[in-house]
């Protein structure tokens, strides 16, 4: 006699989340429309496993788990980090759980980490040097940290950081690489110069098409020959007020998992080009070639695809600013809470390059959405807070969902957008559970 093997609820949703709807509440489902129908034993079935009614059941999408059995277990030992979970330990890669991001300015401790290598031991700062070269470099140079700290304007910024990956759990059929939920996204201040200065003082070229990064992290192998990482960007991302090359974060030395003792940051793109321990930038003449910049890696389709699709390299693109989004904070995700009372409800959101115009919240699972209050932006390509208030109409079980809206009059999809093979770009609203009791 063969025993068959008990799989989780997640896992199972992410095999096949229409399939995952029928079996475990007997619920069909239409895959285009996003709604199905609960019969009024599979309705049971899932208020059982939920311990509670569902006021809004009939709003609720097709495929999605619900919220109150998503994971969020810290589980870190991580030296300067606190309560990360860690999805990777060579390279390091460990996200941050929603509610620890809920300060206005990230702060070192919850900082999200993403390494392609291993960081440098030893470093001393005192004797670091940063190379600037290139073809399109009029005048290579190499400066000392001292030496950008003396000839260059110190700026001060808050800048918003995120994984090009982050939310890629999310995507069926699963995607290669770390699966991240919501946490690999981070908005501290850093200080340091900026990029263009640096760039200005030793001269670009005419011909300067892109810049480019290298760092003094090694390769995973052990192989001093091969560079775990080297990314960059377009020569006007590159020359941008708020693109900088900096050596503090929050005012301290920036963490090493971090990219101490200096690093790039070009925030409002993928985090990959943000390169750390960095000690060479190069002028382009050409899009920059360095490793993972080709396809599969940071690129996705030029065009839609259906899921689980194999893309040739060649139709895949370079990704460059990532989409609007917004966080959830507060309160965690499966707390309990006096139905009599309203709950307090606050967050982030960001839009790459762009800024956010709106923030929207909603209790029956997207049928209605109210707006939220929203501050304003530090200041350009930092992250907005928002705060509202939700009021249930009864006891029962409840999902708080976010969506916020650009001022390109882009807004993020009720669930997961576009299939694609790395699983980058993932802006599917954030949603946390709540039992009002």
């Amino acid at each position: 006699m063969t025993s068959k093997k008990l799989i989780s609820i997640n896992e199972l949703y992410q095999q096949d989340p229409i399939a995952a709807d029928k079996i475990a509440w007997g619920r069909k489902s239409e895959a285009v429309s996003r709604r199905g129908f609960l019969k009024k034993s599979g309705l049971l079935t899932l208020s059982t496993a939920l311990g509670m009614t569902i006021p809004f059941s009939r709003f609720m999408p097709a495929g999605l788990v619900p919220a109150a059995f998503a994971a969020d277990n810290a589980d870190t030992t991580i030296e300067g980090k606190e309560g990360l979970i860690l999805l990777n330990d060579r390279p390091v890669n460990a996200e941050t759980p929603a509610h620890l991001l809920d300060d206005e300015v990230t702060p070192n401790r919850y900082m999200f980490i993403r390494n392609n290598g291993i960081p440098p031991e030893n470093v001393d700062p005192e004797n670091w040097q940063l190379e600037i070269g290139g073809e399109s470099c009029v005048t290579p140079t190499t400066f000392s940290i001292a030496d950008l700290k003396t000839r260059f304007e110190e700026v001060t910024l808050q800048l918003q950081l995120e994984c090009g990956g982050n939310g890629r759990a999310e995507f069926v059929p699963a995607a290669s690489g770390n699966q991240w939920t919501t946490g690999a996204i981070g908005c501290p201040t850093f200080t340091g110069v900026r990029l263009r200065d640096v760039l200005n003082f030793c001269g670009v070229a005419r011909d300067a098409v892109y810049v480019g990064y290298y760092g003094a992290d090694t390769h995973i192998s052990g192989n001093p020959e091969l560079d775990p990482i080297s990314r960059g960007v377009p020569i006007n991302k590159a020359m941008e007020r708020e693109s900088l090359i900096a050596w503090a974060m929050n005012g301290e030395d920036i963490p090493i998992q971090n990219g101490y003792p200096l690093r790039m940051v070009c925030a409002g793109w993928p985090g990959s080009v943000s390169g750390k321990w960095l000690n060479r930038i190069v002028v382009r003449d050409r899009v920059h070639d360095g490793e993972k910049m080709a396809a599969p890696s940071y690129t996705v389709p030029a065009a839609s695809v259906a899921p689980g699709s194999r893309v040739p390299n060649e139709e895949m693109r370079i990704i460059e600013s990532m989409p609007v989004k917004s966080l959830i904070t507060f309160p965690q995700s499966g707390i309990s809470h006096d139905a009599r009372q309203r709950l307090t409800v606050r967050g982030h959101a960001w839009a790459g390059d762009s800024q956010i115009s709106g923030v929207f919240l909603s209790i029956d699972f997207g049928a209605t959405w109210l707006p939220t209050a929203l501050n304003p932006a530090a200041n350009r390509l930092a992250w907005q807070s928002f705060q509202s208030w939700a009021q249930f109409p009864e006891p029962g079980y409840y999902e708080v969902w976010v969506r916020a809206m650009d001022n390109l009059g882009q807004s993020q999809p009720m669930v997961v957008p576009g299939w694609n093979p790395r699983g980058y770009l993932n802006n599917a609203c954030h949603r946390i559970a709540v039992q009002a009791v």
